[in-house]
This record gives structure tokens, sequence and C-alpha cells, in this order.
């Protein structure tokens, strides 16, 4: 069995009850018997989706999977009232990442990396549309998924405005931006708000920011992947904090 995956009627349903780390249960399209597990998941706050059995079969390597699979994650989720809290205990500004619409698990798990290595307090990733705390990630992090508190919200936007009653600064990337990571003051609490490459953050993650920066490209290349860009702005910060 995959060291991911919990599969079976049982297994996934004691799973649930002993609170295991899951990202998303996957159910066999038509499936009888699966009231109890849809009924722990929406309690829990976890993903469920119906799919077609041939899904299922390619995931368990036609495993003896009952119509239902679950994927684990590395490590348990906490909330976002627990990273403010380890601020706090640590008597420092928050110091927080937010991702949106980054998928590919490789680039989630060099954001962890960096937040770990910067001293970030934590990660925040939506519910949907991303990577989540799988192998991949964990081994692209070198193991830093296990030590970095990472918490998994139903909506980005939302999230902002909650940090932003508590006092923390947001700011955002986005290429249009007028100023550059070395412009703003990064010493206080602050968020910042990472996307992917391609789509960037969303509009309305992009008009809840209090300052939008950009990276400097001096190259024929004008735009890095996420895992760098999030990089350079967390050691910019580091580099302010520590003058």
């Amino acid at each position: 069995m995959n060291e991911n995956l919990i599969y079976g009627r049982n297994p996934v349903s004691e799973a649930l009850s002993a609170n295991v780390a899951i990202d998303k249960i996957f159910l066999q399209d038509g499936i009888q018997s699966a009231s109890k597990i849809t009924s722990l998941a929406r309690e829990k706050n976890i993903q469920f989706q119906f799919v077609h059995k041939r899904k299922l079969d390619e995931i368990t390597g036609n495993g003896s999977h009952q119509g239902i699979v679950a994927l684990i994650a590395a490590r348990k989720y906490v909330e976002v009232d627990d990273i403010l809290e380890i601020a706090h205990q640590k008597g420092e500004p928050p110091f927080i990442v937010l991702v949106e619409n980054l998928t590919d698990p490789h680039n989630l798990g060099s954001v962890i990396r960096s937040a770990n290595a910067a001293g970030a307090h934590g990660v925040i990733i939506p519910k949907n549309r991303s990577a989540t705390l799988n192998a991949t990630v964990a081994k692209t992090s070198s193991g830093a998924v296990m030590h970095t508190a990472v918490a998994k919200v139903a909506n980005i936007s939302q999230t902002i405005e909650r940090l932003k009653k508590a006092g923390v600064w947001i700011v955002g990337t986005d290429l249009s931006a007028s100023q550059t990571p070395y412009d703003v003051d990064l010493k206080g609490p602050i968020a910042i708000v990472i996307g992917s490459e391609d789509k960037g953050i969303s509009r309305l993650s992009r008009e809840k920011c209090d300052f939008l920066v950009k990276i400097p490209m001096l190259g024929e290349v004008q735009s890095l992947n996420a895992g760098a860009a999030c990089a350079i702005l967390l050691f910019e910060t580091v580099r302010q904090r520590l003058n």
C-alpha cells in the first residue's frame, strides 16, 4: 500500500475517527455505503470528491479500495490562530506566507523550506486548487514541512481580512506593481502573498493587499517561479529585521 494512501471502508473510517491528517477523500461514483465517511469528512472540514472507479484503481494500483480512498498529509495542519500564537510565544511580530494558485508540489515544498529557513511562523494554503502536504512536498522541503506550521483555509482573501484585523500588514506580489520589496518596510507584522508563476495572486487578494511589490528583473527572463520569488521576499524581510 502506498504510504500516502489509506483505502477501504473501515480503514478510512477509522482514520477519520482517529483524526489522522487527511488531505482529501475520493469516493467511487454511485457508492451506496459512504454516508458515514462523508458525514465525518464534513464534520472535520475534509474535502471529498466522487470519481470514476478507474481513477481509484489507478491510484491504488488496483488495490481492494471498496470505492473509498483517502490521501494522507505528511503532517497535521494547524489553524491560522495557531500560527499567530507561535509568533506571540516567541515575542516576534507575525511573519507569515500565504500561497495562492500553487498546484506544483515542488514549488510548495520550496516555499515551505524557505519559510522555515527565514524563521517565518507559518504558511497558509487554500483548501482548493492547491498542492497539499504530500510526500513530494515533504521531500522537496528537505524535511522543513515537519517543523513548519501549515494552515489550510477555505478562502485566502477572507483569511487576509482576518490577518489585517489582527494587525498584520499584507504584502502581495504583482508584476504590475510600482514598488520593489526594497521600497517597503517589512519589519513589522507581515504576511507575504505568493501566487503561481502563470496566474499570480487572485484579483480579490490583490485588492486586499496593503502593498504590492515586484522583484526587479534585469535580464531577458521576466518572471521567477514561486519558490524563488518567495525566498527573495522572505530574506529581504530577514535583512530588514536584522538591521
